[in-house]
């Protein structure tokens, strides 16, 4: 389920040559901690077995692919090259890098396997808000929106085949935070992903659009982590999910705004703006209202370090956060007011986003994602990407306020907190 991978192979069959499958492992990226790393390779070990079924190459080259890539298509001849795509900084710089050292004669090809409609295609700007991509996104889905071709076992064997890959040795190789565990609840693989995405359709997909923003209820699909590393692709999600909407219409209906339209949207903001993690991203009426209230007095101010250990005097965003730890998951509804909080606790936006990004990206399975920086979680909440009209009010002023009390209203937030309240 990969238009990249489904278009190489394309080429290779066309061409009558052997494919073969590289994955560049980098030492680090951002925050990712060997909970990412354990999740990412275990994951790419059913995808070295599923190539092997297939007869295809599959290597896992160690270090920065402009290090490790071109040398590999010098020596084993390969005639064209396939990327998939990221609308981020590094991934995109990754790719830049790669193409200045190819030999001038190899092609080199991108395609963008992550979202439904490709990003480019989707708008050729960035766009304000769902309300505005929404429209263009739904006009392209019969286009794009269709069941994959299959994959073929390839009829062209490579002259030699693929190296042993010790993958123990793998992380030897990493220079990673070890101290954060990984999860029990989430199987790496694409296997124990289509397992996770059976059992929404089955057992809460009906309450989706009902129960999605209660944290006490099990309406999510928790499919975030096998999206975001590719390992169930959100078409393939869509796919099987949209042959219940004759029972289930809001529900698939939401859960299609939510995994495509909001989803894309990110996709779409963090390609056209390259601020997309900083303050200076925001739109300039927040950065105005924001600039006007940032001497306001804070109620409270935390370090880095007590909001990262859940030791604040808000009983529900302590929870919130350890949940985020423990669990490498924040439930959905919760992400903006765990954002908005940091801000009101913080010396600055900047401190706040700062500290936002950071935690999500260190804990947060999907974290180092388009839609943890813009989507709930950090610059949406922080900086009002997509608010505006608020009452002003301090330390906000016309950005959008979240408080306990409100939450109260929207579930009980005391048996959430027993759930997560720290065990000392």
């Amino acid at each position: 389920d990969n238009w990249a991978f489904l278009y190489a192979q394309r080429l290779a069959l066309k061409q009558e040559l052997p494919l073969h499958v590289c994955f560049c492992l980098v030492p680090k990226f951002l925050e990712a901690t060997i909970r990412h790393y354990r999740f990412m390779l275990r994951g790419l070990q059913e995808v070295a077995e599923e190539c092997a079924e297939l007869n295809i190459s599959f290597h896992l080259l160690l270090g920065y692919a402009k290090d490790v890539l071109p040398t590999f298509v010098t020596e084993h001849g390969v005639g064209g090259l396939v990327t998939d795509f990221s609308p981020l900084r590094l991934p995109r710089q990754w790719v830049e890098d790669v193409r200045e050292r190819l030999p001038e004669d190899v092609p080199f090809a991108q395609v963008d396997a992550h979202n439904i409609v490709p990003c480019w295609v989707a708008s050729p700007k960035q766009e304000y808000s769902a309300r505005t991509i929404r429209g263009k996104i739904h006009a392209q889905l019969p286009e794009f929106l269709t069941e994959f071709p299959p994959v073929v076992r390839h009829p062209h064997p490579p002259s030699c085949p693929a190296e042993p890959i010790a993958w123990e040795a793998c992380y030897s190789s990493l220079q990673v935070d070890h101290t954060v565990k990984e999860v029990e609840w989430a199987t790496p693989g694409t296997a124990a992903g289509m397992a996770v995405l059976k059992a929404f359709i089955a057992e809460r997909l009906k309450s989706f659009s009902t129960h999605r923003n209660d944290p006490n209820k099990a309406a999510l699909s928790n499919l975030s982590p096998w999206l975001h590393f590719g390992q169930v692709s959100t078409q393939r999600a869509i796919l099987e999910v949209q042959k219940h909407r004759r029972n289930y219409k809001d529900s698939v209906d939401a859960f299609v705004e939510e995994a495509v339209v909001r989803r894309e949207l990110a996709e779409n903001f963090c390609y056209y703006n390259e601020n997309y993690d900083s303050v200076q991203g925001a739109y300039d009426w927040a950065q105005t209202t924001l600039k006007l209230h940032a001497k306001d007095k804070r109620p409270y101010l935390y370090s880095l370090q007590e909001l990262e250990q859940g030791t604040t005097h808000d009983p529900l965003w302590n929870a919130a956060q350890l949940q985020m730890v423990q669990e490498g998951k924040m439930h959905g509804f919760l992400r903006m007011y765990w954002a908005k909080k940091i801000l009101e606790w913080t010396r600055s936006p900047e401190e706040a986003l700062q500290f936002a990004i950071y935690l999500n990206d260190r804990y947060e399975l999907d974290g180092r994602d388009p839609n943890g920086y813009v989507g709930k979680r950090c610059l949406w909440s922080i900086c009002g990407i997509h608010d505006q009209g608020w009452a002003e009010r301090p330390i906000f002023g016309k950005i959008r306020y979240m408080n306990y009390a409100g939450c109260k209203r929207k579930f009980d937030v005391e048996r959430f907190e027993r759930r997560y309240a720290p065990t000392h």
